[in-house]
């Protein structure tokens, strides 16, 4: 393995390492306003719902911490043990960070970062890429022709339905 792709690989897992923590940090944030053209969401047991500006609800069940944060044209998930949907619309970029979570994605994400271990998790559409970072997730895209980066090891990612 070349340097140049070890520190690339290094600076991707240390970007997804950040968002997972940040995602995490905010959940035991207690606000109840919402940032300018986002939301934030933050759950420590029950039902979730998040409605974002211009975005579709999010709605999922945990047992444990969540937390859902859109900022820009991103959706960054953090949770560890969920079930639940989450919307890309048309273009929206996704981070999720986490472990045993099963995620079904609808609309058509730009690019999507997963990191963590056993996620189990459906796309509709990715558009350019698909970062995988960790052990034993499985990523199903149904459309798109996204670079494939599965940086880990045991990942199982394949294009169907």
């Amino acid at each position: 393995m070349s340097t140049a792709h070890t520190d690339h690989s290094c600076k991707l897992a240390a970007f997804a390492l950040a968002t997972a923590l940040g995602a995490l940090v905010l959940a035991g944030c207690s606000s109840t306003a919402n940032p300018p053209g986002g939301s934030t969401t933050a759950t420590t047991s029950g039902a979730t719902t998040t409605t974002s500006a211009g975005a579709a609800p999010t709605t999922g069940t945990s047992a444990s911490t969540t937390a859902s944060v859109e900022i820009g044209n991103t959706l960054n998930y953090g949770s560890m043990g969920t079930t639940a949907s989450l919307d890309c619309a048309s273009g929206k970029s996704l981070n999720v960070a986490g472990s045993n979570n099963t995620l079904t994605i609808t609309g058509t994400c730009e690019k999507v970062t997963v990191a963590g271990t056993n996620n189990k998790i459906t796309i509709d559409k990715i558009n350019t890429k698909l970062t995988v970072l960790g052990t034993n997730n499985t990523i199903t895209y149904k459309d798109g022709d996204p670079k494939v980066d599965n940086i880990g090891s045991t990942n199982t990612i394949n294009k169907g339905s």
